[in-house]
């Protein structure tokens, strides 16, 4: 991704992984809460620091780990196009 920010892992499996321990951990944070107290949302920043800050972070790095090497972005004359990658 030229000029932008990468969310991407370098694996599907990784990415997948990193989700369930990112929304897992803010959902038990405040699951939890009743069970055993405030202790629980210590299980927030190791939500938060898997998910990259935010779930919407999580979320556009899941589409570009997808279409890594599948898309392809051009830009001529300041009009961009995405065009299906060929491979060689």
């Amino acid at each position: 991704m030229s000029g932008g920010t990468d969310f991407a892992s370098t694996s599907l499996p990784r990415h997948l992984i990193r989700g369930a321990i990112g929304f897992g951990g803010v959902i038990g944070a405040f699951a939890l809460v009743p069970v055993v107290g405030p202790v629980s949302l210590l299980l927030l920043p190791i939500g938060v620091l898997a998910l990259r800050g935010c779930p919407m972070c999580w979320t556009v790095g899941l589409i570009q780990t997808i279409s890594r090497g599948r898309l392809e972005r051009s830009c001529d004359n300041g009009q961009c196009h995405l065009t299906t990658a060929t491979h060689k």
